[in-house]
């Protein structure tokens, strides 16, 4: 009997690399975690991934962008709950301004898991005599990684204070220092996550093609969206964006701020963290009354009633 085909699954190297260039950050550890704030009621499964300092959860395995993130760089302390429970592993994550409880599927993993969030976290690999020797390998590994990317990025950041120098394409440390919705990313690159990703913004800052100075994308239409790139040159202690009339601006959070009012907020900065707000609003949204007919187009004459800009 001839057996049914499978639908075709996405490579896990390419989830790896879109995760990758969406985070910006090295992958330390991964898998599946259970997870709650501590005043919430349930637990959450998420699959989740450590990488530099921070704590992504996604809502699957297989999904390329995240639900919700934590960064640890500010961790207090990881305390276990039930430490002499053999068959589960609970630990709470205290920061400055929160606390998150974490649930794995037994003591091993949960050990492993509290280990690898130490040794990023305090720059250590702790004192745990329950972990396995390969296990403490790893995090030797990870410890050393970690040592070096906050060199690197600590280095980036004496450059972009002292020189104004600006970023490498492949530099992703410097984006902290950039505004929300810079991507170390190419022309394609972006064009792709607008594509996929509509309710997280519409408007990109990017590294020009020569590395040397910035570009901007985005997407903007509501039947056929159209993608545009504009050219943002770096002039001493200006950024001049290519327009047919040049617009000359103090810094890069000024031109984003410039497409945003000129359109009147038709087009907004891409965030990667709004894209689970988004959602919810838009879950909460449908289960209120429907806007009427007349509604509905006056509201699309709104959005299209105001001309983007041009390129030159």
């Amino acid at each position: 009997m001839e057996q049914p085909v499978e639908a075709p699954q996405p490579a896990p190297r390419r989830i790896s690399q879109e995760r990758q260039r969406i985070t910006g950050l090295p992958l330390y550890f991964q898998g599946y975690l259970s997870v709650r704030h501590v005043k919430s009621q349930e637990f959450r499964v998420y699959w989740t991934e450590l990488r530099g300092t921070v704590l992504f959860f996604y809502d699957d395995k297989k999904a390329p962008t995240y639900s919700q993130k934590l960064d640890i760089s500010a961790l207090t302390s990881a305390t276990n709950i039930y430490p002499n429970e053999n068959d589960s592993s609970q630990f709470i994550l205290t920061l400055s301004n929160e606390e998150l409880e974490v649930k794995a599927d037994n003591c091993e993993y949960g050990r492993e898991w509290k280990g690898f969030i130490l040794t990023v976290a305090k720059l250590s690999v702790p004192p745990d005599e329950l972990l396995l020797p390969e296990q403490l390998r790893r995090m030797h590994e990870v410890l050393e990684k970690e040592k070096k990317r906050r060199i690197t990025l600590d280095d980036c950041s004496s450059a972009s204070l002292n020189n104004e120098s600006l970023p490498s394409k492949h530099d992703s440390s410097t984006v902290t220092a950039m505004p929300a919705c810079f991507y170390a990313v190419s022309r394609k690159e972006a064009t792709e996550m607008l594509e996929k990703n509509p309710s997280c913004g519409n408007l990109i800052l990017r590294p020009g093609s020569d590395s040397k100075n910035y570009a901007i994308t985005v997407r903007h239409g509501l039947n056929v969206p159209c993608i545009k790139h504009y050219r943002v040159m770096s002039k001493e202690t200006s950024y001049i964006i290519e327009l047919e009339r040049k617009v000359s601006l103090a810094s890069l959070q000024d031109v984003i701020n410039y497409f945003v009012t000129q359109t009147q907020g038709n087009l907004k900065p891409f965030v990667m963290e709004t894209c689970h707000n988004a959602l919810q609003m838009a879950h909460s949204s449908e289960s209120k009354t429907r806007k009427s007919p007349a509604e509905g187009q006056r509201h699309k004459e709104e959005l299209t009633g105001t001309p983007l800009l041009q390129l030159s």
